[in-house]
């Protein structure tokens, strides 16, 4: 992009950028402290994502930064590395960082070949259960800090793990001495005088990591949520308690201001202007971030490897949310992004945060949208939200560290709420049961959401999504199997060409009807065509007939794809006429109210023969020469 263009809407994207900028704080130092590594780590990611995904990505208007998504899994991360380091997060940081590096690095090697456009092919099922699972792990997790709970600091909690502490301690020993050759039968008395040095101190550590670990996550938070419960502190519960209020209800006043940031100013203002006796965030350091060279010098590439695959989770996870937001933000624009070269900025914002110790982000869909709403249309709106964090950062770093850690739990308990995807479960009573075993009958798009959903939240959100694409794709071939059986001729979308019983169509409304035939199966790998569509239709028309005689199946993302589509179609005055409409994909679109609440029964046609008696009676020819 050109100086020229870069400025070409400095008004707007200013308005923008500051705008975003302002909603991304709050949530920035929010996921910064759920990630593990501090509030400080959130920002600079927010900063440096959100300056170079715009500078170099693919989508002009797009905001980027830590996402729930993304800061779940570096949760995960972070803590898996941290326990194997003694529990202690400055030994760990090298790692842990060398991670996100690799997972930006992954992005632009991803973006470089060429694999954006094949991101679409991530099944909505998939999507739905990794999406409500993370709303689950965040609203679970928050709910500790929330009540003021912090498993460590309970002293009587942290005892039970003092055995295994001192077991632990020894162990190390144990093995430092193998690795030295000191560990031989006549030179015992070395390894009794380590043993000697296990003081309180590092037992009392070592205990408090396990303890930790004991209570991370979904089932460790559930397991200690008894003992939290009896020891809740009131003031914590009650500020977290306010922010979740505020920000609800001052939606309903006015959306102009983001709510999270009234919240997280009226709760933090009342609590230190009283001067309560509440638990502040980590402290944020002044002065300009500054690159952690120890990533290069200091990590081992064998504490990496296991999470090699982890940062390609991260990369990916990334991209799909990314260019998720990407179409949000062509829709709301009308433009149209690039996804291999927003791949590319992706990778290299997350590489650059990784290197200044900064979370892993990606596009964020609610700001990308409060950046278009306020004016926001080229990259510049993206650099300005970072560096009005920049800006935030340098002059507020003292003040945002006075900020209560109950104020960010409680940002993040709507975060949790917000993100789930509640399309998706209000579906799954109405999804058509179509498989069975035995005599029970089942929703296989079900079956895949709730796997994901389930063992996101309790296992391994890794693995959960591996699994689910697993089962999606042999539920997949099976249907397919079973149509290609009785449907040898299924082919893909395709250019349109006339069919034959359309040669005696008017000549006269040719430019008014737009006919679009579909042939074979509207699934979530074929949706990004039939997106396309509305693309294809000219200005002039003003009916479009939709054939689907050949369109013997229908999954879930091809439902919502069409749906979308459709009130497009709605919302630009054109009428939609649906011919030959078969068994399953009716009964998909009955179920969720496309048929009759988009397209009415008296606008579906058993042939074309009965369409056309309708276009020649209710489509006027607009171009009738005088």
């Amino acid at each position: 992009m050109s100086m020229k263009n870069l400025f070409s809407n400095f008004k707007g994207d200013l308005f923008g950028g500051i705008t975003a900028g302002i909603v991304a704080l709050p949530l920035a130092l929010a996921f910064g402290v759920s990630s593990g590594m501090g509030p400080s780590a959130g920002l600079y990611g927010a900063i440096f994502i959100s300056f170079f995904a715009a500078l170099f990505g693919g989508t002009n208007t797009q905001i980027s930064g830590p996402t729930a998504p993304m800061t779940a899994v570096s949760m995960v991360v972070i803590a898996g590395i941290v326990a194997t380091n003694d529990g202690s997060l400055e030994k760990a940081l090298p790692a842990i960082l060398v991670v996100f590096l690799l997972a930006g690095l992954i992005q632009i090697s991803l973006g470089l070949l060429g694999i954006g456009k094949y991101i679409r092919y991530i099944p909505y099922p998939v999507v739905s259960g990794f999406m409500t699972a993370i709303g689950v792990i965040i609203l679970v997790t928050q709910i500790l800090p929330t009540i003021g709970y912090y498993p460590k600091e309970d002293i009587e909690f942290v005892n039970n793990f003092k055995p295994m502490a001192e077991e632990i301690i020894l162990e190390n020993i144990l093995k430092e001495e193998a690795g030295e050759g000191i560990l031989v039968l006549e030179d015992f008395k070395e390894t009794i005088s380590r043993a000697d040095e296990i003081t309180e101190e590092a037992t009392l550590k070592e205990a408090q990591t396990l303890a930790n670990s004991e209570a991370s996550g979904v089932i460790g938070a559930l397991k200690v949520l008894p003992r939290a419960l009896n020891n809740i502190i009131w003031l914590e519960l009650i500020l977290a308690i306010s922010t979740i209020i505020i920000i609800y209800g001052f939606k309903k006043i006015t959306t102009a201001i983001p709510s999270a940031l009234v919240a997280l100013i009226v709760v933090s203002g009342v609590a230190y202007g009283f001067d309560l006796n509440y638990r502040t965030i980590e402290q944020i350091p002044s002065g300009f971030p500054m690159p952690n060279l120890g990533i290069f010098t200091e990590f081992e590439l064998g504490s990496i490897t296991p999470y090699v695959f982890t940062a390609l989770t991260l990369a990916l996870l990334g991209a799909i949310d990314s260019l998720l937001t990407s179409v949000v933000a062509d829709n709301m624009t009308k433009t149209k992004h690039k996804p291999n070269k927003e791949l590319v900025g992706q990778g290299i914002g997350n590489s650059i945060a990784a290197i200044f110790g900064g979370i892993p982000g990606a596009g964020a869909t609610i700001r990308t949208v409060v950046n278009i709403n306020a004016g926001g249309k080229t990259k510049l709106s993206g650099m300005v939200a970072g560096i009005l964090l920049l800006i935030v950062l340098l002059a507020l770093g003292p003040i945002a560290s006075q900020i209560p850690a109950a104020v960010l739990a409680g940002i993040l308990v709507t975060v949790g709420i917000g993100v789930m995807d509640y399309k998706g479960l209000k579906a799954i009573p109405s999804l058509p049961k179509d498989l069975s075993l035995g005599p029970i009958k089942f929703s296989s798009e079900v079956v895949i959401m709730l796997v994901v959903l389930v063992l996101s939240s309790v296992w391994n959100l890794v693995y959960a999504v591996g699994v689910g694409l697993v089962i999606a794709s042999l539920m997949f071939m099976k249907k397919m199997g079973d149509l290609t059986a009785e449907h040898s001729n299924v082919k893909s979308l395709e250019k349109e060409v006339n069919w034959p019983d359309e040669a005696a169509f008017p000549l006269s409304l040719q430019e008014e009807v737009f006919i679009k035939h579909l042939k074979g199966p509207l699934f979530f790998g074929s949706t990004s065509e039939f997106q396309q569509m509305a693309d294809q239709i000219p200005e002039t028309a003003s009916t479009v007939i939709i054939r689907m005689g050949r369109m013997q199946y229908m999954d879930q993302s091809g439902l919502y794809t069409l749906e979308d589509v459709l009130i497009s179609l709605r919302k630009s005055g054109i009428s939609i006429l649906f011919v030959d409409v078969l068994k399953q994909p009716r009964y998909m679109m009955e179920r969720v109210g496309v048929i009759p609440d988009l397209i009415p029964e008296e606008q579906i046609f058993d042939s074309f023969d009965e369409c056309l008696i309708w276009v020649k009676s209710n489509v006027k020819d607009q171009f009738v020469t005088s």
